[in-house]
């Protein structure tokens, strides 16, 4: 994009971006005009009533499928990690389609009213009687009238709906914050990096707001206008996206990214004879006018994947897109793929994660929720994972940072791989922690005679705190640090496919979790035995289920130890990265003398 302003003169040039950003017919944009904190102002109010309505659902869900739809232990929970699974896998179609098609925004504006349609279909479900079973108040959901089809067909059929909308706002709404700002400036870089840590403890004020005040109104208002609310909310947040139109930077979608790694991977495998130059220079690359023309970046050549190499080796006259590729769209497709282990280490923390919304809000329905005439909702507990959140992000940002930058000089204090380590590591503590709370929960169920009939147990339950506190403190590092480091190490020309990384690890967590809530259920029922996992909760053993799940967070740690061994983070594709690298050492070196006088 330099090259479009050059007629422009000396500070009205240096007003335009470098980062090939252009508004919505294609022009390029002044950083004085558009971007910056005032579009992300609009973006990220969005994002606080996207939040309240979708937690709004998924927090209280297993409580709804329980109590409305009469549905037991395994099948609820299951039916609501399923569920949340295909809510963070859609991403990955949006991502292609944004990529590829439509852009990021219009992809967002489109999936939106998807969302939308689906949010109020939803709330029709639940406030129509005729949509729902009868009433009952038998603790045993199996001697409950069960839903019929229909009634089945028009809730999930909802669910669903907002699934599909989701698939497109979810990968693109951070990626198009992020867009505002300029790689190439280092201050703009500078706020870049604070971005996605504020941009959590933003969203999550609506997360907070869902898990509190919409909980309580849906378990003891009703659910018509739980379901309501969050409706509304969502529908102002798109009105309020769309004013804030005039003020984004936008990036030209750049072709299928599944298309052009498959190309590739195909080019290389096809030539899997060919020997690779030793000079890197004789690979076959397009002219550096091409790719900034197009507002693109050209990659250099990498010793990492070298077989890969192969698809950039000039064979003959013959050569096609299928047999011949560019450096730059090699180098692309080895940044997607190296990240590939990463994602894989971060399944069994998101299978953590699903047990927030189903498990451990079972749990608190059997614990004594009453503080005077006020009744505790067993999903507003979900509220602390937010609240610590809100508040590890906070002092990470503002007091961890600046603290742990001061010897290591790296603009972000930690690397983003040390940073979700640490997270991984919470994750072990946090199921030991569950899997010691469940066993007191259950002494207590022996010593108050209620085993079998499943009765409430004269137990607080804030006994569940630490559980779900520790939980907030580990998003602060694994979540925010996941987020952020596959946006950061995807291509320019793939940010949106790198963000559905991020979602596609929670949603794979989740399908995980349903598959291994039903296969541990049923092996632990065979010869004869009670099982793990019952209906009734105070007869089955959550401390084992939980221990079971610290050694595979342990497990999982040393398989993230290896892969990050080999991980090697792609270069920037601007230099100011090194500039405020340079600006920490140079404030530390001017500090040293008066520290010594």
């Amino acid at each position: 994009m330099a090259s479009s302003s050059s007629s422009m003169e000396g500070g009205v040039e240096n007003d335009y971006t470098q980062d090939g950003t252009v508004d919505l017919k294609g022009n390029p944009v002044r950083r004085s005009k558009r971007g910056g904190w005032k579009a992300c102002s609009f973006v990220v109010v969005y994002e606080v009533f996207e939040r309240m309505a979708y937690y709004g659902i998924s927090t209280n869900l297993v409580i709804y499928l329980t109590k409305k739809l009469h549905q037991g232990t395994v099948k609820s929970s299951n039916n609501v990690t399923n569920w949340v699974g295909t809510i963070w896998m859609t991403p990955i179609l949006g991502a292609y389609i944004a990529d590829a098609h439509l852009g990021r925004y219009w992809t967002f504006v489109a999936a939106s009213a998807i969302y939308l349609s689906g949010m109020s279909l939803l709330t029709l479900a639940v406030s129509l009687p005729s949509l729902r079973p009868p009433h009952c108040t038998d603790p045993d959901p199996n001697n409950c009238p069960k839903a019929s089809t229909l009634q089945l067909g028009i809730f999930f059929g909802a669910l669903y709906t907002l699934a599909v909308g989701t698939g497109g706002t979810k990968p693109n709404i951070s990626t198009i914050g992020a867009d505002q700002f300029d790689d190439f400036e280092p201050r703009e870089k500078a706020h870049k990096l604070s971005f996605f840590n504020w941009w959590m403890f933003s969203i999550f004020f609506g997360t907070l707001f869902a898990n509190t005040v919409l909980v309580y109104i849906q378990d003891n208002v009703g659910w018509s206008i739980g379901y309501g609310l969050p409706t509304a909310g969502l529908l102002v947040s798109i009105v309020i996206f769309l004013a804030g139109t005039p003020f984004y930077r936008h990036r030209v979608p750049g072709g299928s990214p599944f298309t052009r790694m498959a190309r590739v991977i195909v080019a290389a495998g096809r030539k899997w004879k060919v020997d690779v130059p030793g000079d890197p220079k004789q690979l076959y690359e397009l002219d550096l006018a091409e790719y900034a023309k197009g507002g693109k970046f050209r990659i250099d050549s990498t010793p990492t994947l070298r077989f890969l190499n192969k698809a950039a080796v000039q064979t003959g006259s013959d050569d096609g897109p299928w047999m011949l590729c560019p450096v730059t769209q090699v180098e692309e497709t080895k940044q997607m793929l190296r990240m590939i282990p990463i994602l894989v280490a971060t399944f069994i923390p998101s299978t953590m994660i699903a047990q927030i919304n189903t498990l451990f809000v079972k749990q608190g329905t059997t614990l004594h929720r009453q503080i005077g005439s006020f009744h505790i909702p067993p999903a507003s507990l979900t509220g602390f994972v937010t609240l610590s959140m809100l508040i590890s992000v906070v002092l990470y940002d503002r007091f961890l940072v600046p603290l742990v930058r001061k010897w290591t000089k790296n603009p972000r204090g930690i690397t983003l791989l040390q940073r979700m380590g640490i997270g991984i590591v919470f994750h072990i503590v946090i199921m030991l922690v569950a899997s010691l709370t469940e066993r007191h929960r259950l002494s207590e169920a022996r010593k108050h005679g209620v085993v079998e009939s499943g009765g409430q147990i004269p137990l607080s339950i804030f006994v569940l705190l630490p559980q779900f506190v520790l939980m907030g403190t580990a998003d602060a590092f694994l979540e925010v640090a996941k987020i952020e480091f596959f946006y950061d190490q995807a291509p320019e020309s793939m940010k949106s496919l790198g963000t559905s990384y991020s979602t596609t690890s929670l949603g794979i967590g989740n399908f995980i979790s349903s598959f291994l809530l039903s296969t541990i259920s049923d092996v632990t029922k065979r010869h004869g035995h009670k099982g793990w996992i019952l209906n009734n909760l105070n007869a089955s053993h959550l401390d084992y289920y939980y221990a079971f799940f610290s050694v595979l967070n342990f497990l999982n740690l040393g398989f993230f130890l290896v892969v990050i061994r080999f991980y090697v983070y792609k270069a920037e594709v601007s230099d100011s990265m090194h500039v405020l690298a340079e600006e920490l050492k140079e404030n530390a070196r001017l500090r040293e003398p008066s520290s010594n006088e």
